[in-house]
């Protein structure tokens, strides 16, 4: 938010800095509403900070190894087949120069390699030709395909998140889970220069039955699993954080939770350093969802993650009180995503669940993915950016640690989140989410500010403009400049269905100091 300019002291100039927030109804109705809110952005208050690595995404273990994933939707609106959920990849190239240009522009971040998939994989610590998974696993991670993810989160300043294989093949003929895959795991990635900074013990333990564990897997046997895991890695990886649980289906989500976070965490007893949770506002069409592009900018549909923290962040004060929240799998739909996120109009879900999850204290977000089916930040086959890229790195070089308590809510679908800036002292960022299909709104400000405003020509578009220019890859893969527009003071205008991000230099907001 900005200052005036005029004589006098610096103290007189932040005083003066005020945007005031009216709405006005459509021209299209010809009627403006009266409501009005003000702020002082120099005064807005620190209410928390995020992790350094706040934004940050997944590569899923069946992407490094090969194998069957989500396939993407058919270019043709025909009805899913869904018995054909899945389509063979082979390994993704990490050593890609694109993919690593566009992923180190989003750094520093966490990369979580893990997933279902990871819950029975075979760590083979041996390069070359993986071979057929050992009895008790589905697939094979080989020493050279873990060099790639290390290289990788080397080149792009990522720190690695994974989880360890809890299937028949990695126990004790009594059933007991043993360590010595993840010994493997982490011994090779020593050797390989590498550093592994948390690891979950596995991957959606509420969902263990269909994810991998063997038959009969209860809270239990997990509580035993869990307290045989965190003392060996104290001792084999002291430096590494442990993440946990790492449920989902607690709260109203995709798919039901066969074993309740409740009951893991009565049975494992305290230990995580960081508390983790999944996230999905719904499910695929790949796995039943039947979801309407409509829905997309409700409110209903944009608060769905804030009701799921709401149940996950009690069970962390029952049984973790104090740890840090980490959401470590997000997307719109699981399974893949919905047909639209590939689009404009998750942008506004992506965007507003930072804003919402950064204000209320979750610390990390990981989004799954970064480049596979139609949930990735980049298409899967040319690591091309999607609109959700451009949000992300908007997100990056705007919106900073410090979060400020932006205390205005001028309308249902109108959503405001203010941040000190990463890089200017004193600088606030504002990002404000027009999440209505036919209403303007009208910021006045007092004072100039530089604007970034995305908007597309169809909400189900795979090309973002900003400030009216189309955005995309330049030659040799070089990002574009994303230019702002000056707002000079008065009004402007929030057009339907945009996302604006206003940059005040000038705040000089003593919590962004």
């Amino acid at each position: 938010m900005h200052t005036r300019q005029g004589a006098g002291s610096r103290e007189r100039v932040r005083a003066a800095v005020v945007i005031t927030i009216a709405l006005l109804i459509a021209a299209t109705l010809g009627a403006a509403h009266a409501s009005d809110v003000s702020a002082a952005p120099a005064e807005l208050k620190a209410i928390g900070t995020v992790d350094t690595r706040f934004q940050s995404y997944n590569i899923e273990m069946v992407e490094v190894t090969g194998g069957r994933f989500w396939k993407p939707y058919p270019r043709t609106m025909r009805a899913l087949d869904e018995r054909d959920r899945y389509g063979a990849r082979s390994p993704i190239d990490l050593a890609n120069a694109r993919l690593r240009k566009l992923a180190a522009a989003l750094s520093p971040a966490y990369v979580r390699v893990s997933g279902t998939w990871a819950n029975a994989t075979s760590f083979a610590d041996t390069d070359g030709t993986r071979g057929k998974p050992p009895p008790g696993f589905d697939s094979v991670l080989s020493r050279d395909q873990w060099r790639g993810v290390i290289d990788f989160a080397r080149a792009v300043n990522a720190e690695i998140v994974t989880s360890f294989a809890i299937s028949r093949g990695s126990r004790e003929a009594d059933g007991l889970w043993t360590p010595d895959q993840a010994q493997r795991m982490i011994d090779a990635t020593r050797s390989l220069g590498g550093r592994i900074a948390a690891v979950e013990f596995m991957n959606e333990p509420t969902l263990a039955a269909t994810n991998g564990a063997p038959p009969g897997y209860d809270a239990k046997a997990y509580g035993r699993d869990f307290r045989i895991f965190r003392e060996w890695i104290r001792h084999a990886a002291p430096e590494t954080l442990i993440v946990g649980p790492g449920s989902i289906g607690d709260a109203p989500s995709p798919s039901g939770s066969e074993i309740t976070t409740r009951d893991l965490l009565a049975a494992s007893g305290p230990g995580v350093d960081r508390f983790s949770y999944h996230h999905y506002n719904a499910l695929s069409p790949r796995c039943g969802g039947r979801n309407d592009p409509a829905q997309a900018l409700t409110t209903e549909w944009l608060v769905r993650a804030d009701a799921t923290l709401a149940t996950y962040r009690a069970l962390r004060d029952a049984f973790e009180p104090g740890k840090p929240i980490w959401l470590t799998e997000t997307a719109d739909a699981a399974c893949g995503g919905n047909r639209w996120d590939a689009t404009f109009l998750d942008t506004f879900r992506y965007l507003d669940q930072l804003g919402g999850l950064a204000r209320a204290g979750v610390q990390v977000v990981m989004h799954n993915t970064l480049a596979a089916s139609d949930y990735g930040l980049l298409d899967e086959g040319t690591f091309r950016p999607r609109p959700n890229y451009w949000g992300a790195l908007l997100w990056h070089r705007l919106m900073g640690t410090i979060v400020l308590d932006a205390n205005a809510v001028a309308a249902p679908d109108l959503h405001l989140y203010a941040h000190c800036h990463p890089a200017v002292r004193g600088a606030v960022s504002v990002l404000a989410i027009n999440a209505s299909r036919r209403l303007s709104r009208v910021l006045n400000l007092s004072g100039p500010a530089e604007r970034y405003t995305l908007h597309a020509a169809r909400l189900e578009s795979a090309t973002v403009q900003l400030n009216g220019k189309a955005l995309a890859l330049r030659i040799d893969d070089e990002l574009p400049r994303l230019a702002p527009r000056t707002a000079p003071g008065g009004a402007i205008r929030l057009a339907p269905a945009t996302i604006t991000f206003l940059m005040f230099p000038d705040a000089a907001n003593p919590a962004c100091r």
